[in-house]
């Protein structure tokens, strides 16, 4: 089996199926860089952990059915999408949820404390920047445009709040799995809603309503250590431009010098070093911000002579 020991390793943390990941890895393969996939979603059954703490720190090392790493050879980990921690599939949903959290906290808690490594991004600094009521409220602390926002459980604010912004939009707080009734698979998309559409099940739990931005386009501003790459996004049908990728066209733009020291804040008040960022566009060239993924995707962008082939970015000391 071959062994991550002998130089300093590049650990990726992430699932089998991530094109993304894939890219990064083909890149370091081509530099020369030892690398090596790990996905805590295949613990304990496809890894082992054997982690040694004592008076010298963190030792040890964790195998996976191609690679023994080495914990104390890690220099950077790229964290990306990890799997679901679970236990054994024969065990009882009890047992298995038990074995998942000490699989969480143990196996996870290793990945985070590995000595002298460099995360992009930390998995708890990618905790701490998913929700979405701190990321508009360091946003706006950080001198970036928000649009008003209300976030509420009650109708009648909910409606008066529309009466006041509109138009105004409701989007998810989180993008959890949903099914309907019937067991399938259910995507809640970002909605235009009137006064008269917001009915009773707000009260169900907390719903964002957002005033929507007179836009003429969106941007997609991807941010790695002090590099910005933003992308102009032209032809979404609708408010989400997520859903109709056919219909859209990309164009490499600069980042305004008061939104690119906004994101830098903004990063550095979460502790990242990595964010895609989403703003929209409105007709006198000012940016709104609409939300920061810690751990965005940009795989999708086109390739050759448009968006990412161009390998524009902005760099800011």
């Amino acid at each position: 089996m071959p062994e991550a020991d002998c130089e300093p390793t590049v650990l990726v943390v992430t699932k089998v199926d991530d094109f993304t990941a894939d890219l990064v890895i083909e890149k370091l393969n081509e530099r020369h860089v030892a690398v090596a996939r790990l996905d805590p979603g295949e613990f304990p059954a496809g890894v082992t952990l054997n982690a040694v703490l004592g008076e010298t720190g963190l030792s040890g090392s964790a195998r996976t059915a191609t690679r023994r790493i080495r914990l104390d050879r890690v220099r950077s980990v790229y964290w990306r999408r990890p799997g679901t921690y679970s236990g054994a599939k024969e065990m009882s949903a009890h047992h298995a949820g038990w074995c998942a959290d000490q699989a969480r906290y143990g196996l996870g808690g290793v990945l985070g404390a590995l000595p002298g490594a460099h995360y992009v991004n930390h998995p708890w600094r990618n905790r701490d920047a998913e929700h979405k009521p701190a990321q508009l409220a360091t946003a706006a602390r950080c001198g970036l445009s928000v649009p008003p926002t209300l976030l509420t459980n009650d109708r009648g604010r909910a409606r008066q709040f529309a009466t006041e912004y509109g138009p105004v939009f409701y989007k998810p707080v989180w993008n959890s799995d949903h099914l309907t009734d019937d067991g399938r698979a259910r995507t809640v998309w970002v909605e235009e809603v009137s006064p008269s559409e917001i009915d009773a099940g707000v009260a169900s739990t907390v719903h964002l309503f957002q005033q929507r931005v007179d836009k003429v386009a969106d941007v997609r501003l991807t941010v790695v250590g002090n590099q910005l790459f933003a992308v102009r996004i032209d032809g979404a049908p609708g408010l989400d431009w997520r859903r109709d990728y056919e219909s859209l066209s990309y164009t490499l733009i600069d980042t305004p010098t008061e939104v690119a020291g906004g994101v830098r804040a903004y990063l550095a008040a979460f502790g990242l070093v990595f964010g895609a960022f989403d703003f929209g566009l409105d007709r006198v060239g000012r940016w709104w911000m609409y939300e920061c993924n810690p751990n965005g995707q940009w795989a999708w962008f086109p390739d050759g002579g448009s968006a990412t082939g161009a390998r524009r970015c902005t760099t800011t000391a």
